[in-house]
């Protein structure tokens, strides 16, 4: 079989073989706790279930045009300018299916082959894979001091004449950290200075900790959205936790979102006209259903930090924002993939290594789940990693005894 080179460089999903291990493991009763799923349980708001069957009750579900419904784009500017301070034209905004797609279409968009896009690491998995399926280089900077904040100069130092863009998450997807406002400044200053594109991933922005206050890049211009190197993308699949809706959009100049409509339409046409519908719901209708669930990922991300002190020698940067922590393992096993492999074998806990994110020797934990399940789940890797913990364990019925220190 003759197969693409550009579709086999492509890596696989980080979690994919471990949540199939897991899956089998489930399917034969075994008490397997994922802690790598980034998805919120709480119900759908009922706005967006409202506002979606009612479309469904007159079986009015047609094509709509490629970019969004109007009512949609509507619903957005208002959230645009309520979080924002800027009030995009229905010209600036293209809906598509999830935020993951408003990135492939940007980056598809922008980079012509060999051109650098610069992430900042740790990142979001899917960034250098999608980077490389448009033929770009991804170029990472890493903070030599440990922290999950990066410093200008390094990334000054990164861009070449070949570099176009760069994509900042904040809060980040997988460390929880939000950048500060005056890094934030900085790096809009310098990309609108050098004519490099700031793609502004924003998916996370509503769900920030302790009081803190996430600011958007666009306070830091003074250009219009058209004159601005800002691209900005949102969606509605974590702070409303409608994760299977699959509904994103992008904030950017009425050129590029021309030309990410034409790829679009050629690539998935419209994204679902129910699910827009539902989005729309989501977004006009009452907004404590975000607060609710911040107030829930917070608690938890509370209750995940008591719980990994019991470590011994696990270091945790606690985390701003978003549902996950990113902590050092790096003390039981320098090799991530190896020790996920390992905690979901002996202790039956399903974490993300964190090579996929660009650090090596960490792991990813989500806490979107239950409470109870993040004690337990914490409890049962302390007990597989570390030798300050008791060496025996209950994990489901069943009394394990640790034997391999």
């Amino acid at each position: 079989m003759s197969l693409s080179k550009q579709a086999r460089s492509i890596a696989p999903s980080p979690t994919f073989a471990l949540n199939e291990k897991a899956s089998i493991l489930r399917a034969r009763g075994e008490p397997v706790i994922h802690l790598g799923i980034g998805e919120p349980k709480n119900p759908t708001p009922i706005n967006a279930i409202l506002n979606s069957s009612a479309l469904l009750r007159v079986g009015e579900v047609k094509y709509s045009r490629v970019d969004g419904t109007p009512s949609l784009k509507k619903a957005i500017i208002r959230y645009t300018e309520e979080n924002y301070g800027r009030v995009p034209a229905p010209e600036n905004i293209i809906v598509t299916t999830g935020a993951k797609q408003s990135l492939f279409n940007i980056l598809y968009t922008l980079v012509n082959p060999q051109d650098e896009v610069i992430l900042l690491a740790p990142y979001w998995v899917s960034y250098p894979e999608m980077v490389k399926m448009c033929y770009g280089v991804p170029v990472v900077v890493t903070p030599e001091d440990g922290t999950f904040y990066h410093r200008m100069e390094d990334i000054e130092e990164a861009v070449s004449s070949y570099t176009k863009a760069i994509i900042v998450n904040s809060p980040n997807n997988p460390s929880g950290a939000m950048y500060p406002e005056d890094f934030i400044a900085e790096l809009v200053d310098f990309c609108e200075r050098r004519g490099i594109y700031l793609i502004c991933d924003d998916i996370y922005h509503k769900l920030v900790f302790d009081d803190k206050t996430w600011t958007p890049a666009y306070q830091f211009t003074q250009r219009s959205i058209d004159e601005s190197h800002l691209i900005v993308v949102n969606g509605v699949s974590k702070a409303y936790g409608m994760t299977g809706f699959r509904i994103g959009w992008v904030i950017a100049s009425r050129r590029l979102v021309e030309v990410m409509t034409n790829v679009q339409a050629q690539m998935t046409s419209n994204p679902s006209t129910l699910l827009q519908a539902a989005a729309e719901g989501a977004l006009l209708g009452p907004q404590n259903v975000i607060e609710n669930l911040r107030l829930t990922i917070q608690n938890n991300r509370d209750v995940v930090l008591t719980e990994l002190k019991a470590f011994s020698n696990v270091r945790v940067i606690p985390p701003d924002g978003t549902f996950y922590v990113l902590p050092d393992f790096r003390a039981y096993d320098g090799n991530s993939t190896r020790l996920a492999e390992f905690l979901l074998e002996k202790a039956l806990v399903v974490t993300v290594p964190g090579a996929a994110f660009g650090l090596e020797g960490y792991l990813r934990l989500s806490f979107a789940g239950s409470a109870k399940d993040l004690i337990e789940g914490i409890r049962r890797m302390r007990w597989a990693l570390d030798p300050t913990a008791p060496n025996e364990i209950y994990i489901g019925d069943r009394k394990l005894v640790r034997d391999w220190m």
